[in-house]
């Protein structure tokens, strides 16, 4: 089945990383998995963590003001606390977390994302099995398995009740736009029971998306943090955080500029994709202000831009234009990214479609524009006049192409 269209026609998430880990400030479950930080250190932030000052209203109204369409909550990670009052497992934060979330985000008509890790290191039967083909001489990870001997096939059975449990209550409850797994690689698709665990989300939430960490019942793939040089075939999303970090870690100032921001933005959905964008809240449930800061200016610039971002699709292969682009959906105009300001005239390569009219969007400053070169079946470059100074956005300048007809591309190599 097709993604949903919402999703492909999104652009921007925002990708909430908040747990009991943002009390100390320590890597989300890692620290523990690996021994960075002991095990009973790390669990003890429960106990301090109060959501003393969260107000799902005021996200959602950030989220709403940065210009996504849909956003994604850590409902539990790989350390098995729950943000909701589960009624399966013995770990969660006493109260419901999500419902408020769930709620704001559609009251401000954003789609409602839920994370949600296959694995669980602490629940007291994960740790029965491993996953099949994993060479013996491989070390074995106490949290994550024990070595082949030592399986307990039926202490996973009860994992996958309690897993099935939560994922009952977190459908049921919040009826979920978007499920976004993670933690998949510890197990085999038949040891999750990929196929079951899908039929039970869509049991109550038909239309439901997921993303590739489902395996086989994946609707997109997922990138991380490394954006990519050739875009993946067909829907994706590149999840990326605003510094180093998912979640909050107090001593990560390393933040991305807004300019780099839109670079990364507009390059994904240039590519046909959304950007996910992840924010750490503090443990009381306050976004940093460098946080918001940058999802505000990101914001304003999409604001101003809007005709290039919704309701467009993947823009020009690489190699046409020095830059990203989008597309129209009709396919009948064109929007140019310009990252510098240009000291010379814009070159399009491989425009078989001819131009009727080039403007800055924004401004609505006509630039412009001719053909030159081209023999036979190969066209010639387009050539647009550079914007004026004064026509130039102080982040990154859009310029749209309206064809006379559909966009038709020359991918050939010319004459030999």
């Amino acid at each position: 089945m097709p993604v949903q269209p919402w999703f492909t026609d999104a652009k921007l998430g925002i990708f909430v990383h908040w747990g009991i880990y943002a009390v100390d400030g320590v890597q989300e479950s890692w620290s523990f998995y690996d021994d960075i930080v002991p095990h009973d250190q790390y669990m003890s932030q429960l106990d301090r963590f109060t959501a003393s000052r969260y107000d799902p209203r005021e996200w959602a109204k950030l989220f709403t003001r940065a210009g996504a369409r849909y956003a994604v909550l850590t409902s539990r990670h790989h350390d098995g606390v729950a943000l909701w009052d589960t009624a399966h497992g013995d770990l969660n934060v006493g109260r419901d977390l999500i419902a408020g979330y769930a709620d704001a985000l559609r009251e401000q008509g954003l789609k409602v994302g839920l994370y949600y890790s296959h694995s669980d290191w602490n629940h007291p039967d994960y740790a029965s099995t491993r996953k099949p083909g994993r060479p013996p001489e491989l070390e074995d990870n106490r949290y994550s398995e024990v070595a082949a001997e030592f399986e307990d096939l039926a202490a996973w059975e009860r994992f996958i009740a309690y897993r099935d449990g939560q994922i009952r209550e977190l459908t049921s409850r919040y009826k979920p736009d978007l499920m976004w797994f993670d933690g998949e690689w510890d197990r085999s698709e038949e040891q999750w029971r990929i196929p079951e665990l899908a039929a039970l989300i869509r049991s109550e939430t038909p239309d439901v998306v997921f993303n590739a960490r489902m395996l086989s019942e994946g609707d997109y793939a997922t990138p991380e943090q490394g954006a990519p040089v050739v875009p993946p075939e067909g829907p994706w999303e590149l999840c990326l955080t605003i510094n180093d970090s998912w979640g909050h870690q107090h001593r990560d100032h390393n933040h991305k500029s807004v300019d780099q921001l839109i670079r990364y933005f507009t390059e994904t959905i240039g590519g046909g994709g959304n950007l996910l964008l992840s924010v750490g809240p503090r443990e009381d449930g306050t976004i940093p202000a460098e946080h918001a800061e940058r999802l505000e200016g990101l914001g304003t610039w999409i604001a101003r831009h809007a005709e290039a971002v919704y309701g467009t699709v993947r823009g020009l292969p690489a190699g046409h234009h020095h830059g990203p682009s989008t597309l129209s959906k009709d396919r009948r105009t064109l929007y140019l990214t310009l990252f510098d300001a240009p000291r010379a005239e814009i070159g399009v390569r491989g425009l078989l479609s001819s131009v009727r009219r080039v403007t800055v969007l924004g401004s609505g400053t006509e630039l412009a524009h001719r053909v030159i070169g081209g023999l036979h079946e190969a066209p010639g470059v387009l050539w647009i006049q550079p914007p004026a100074a004064a026509d130039l956005d102080p982040h990154a300048t859009v310029l749209a192409v309206e064809l006379d007809g559909e966009l038709e591309l020359y991918r050939g190599s010319g004459r030999f």
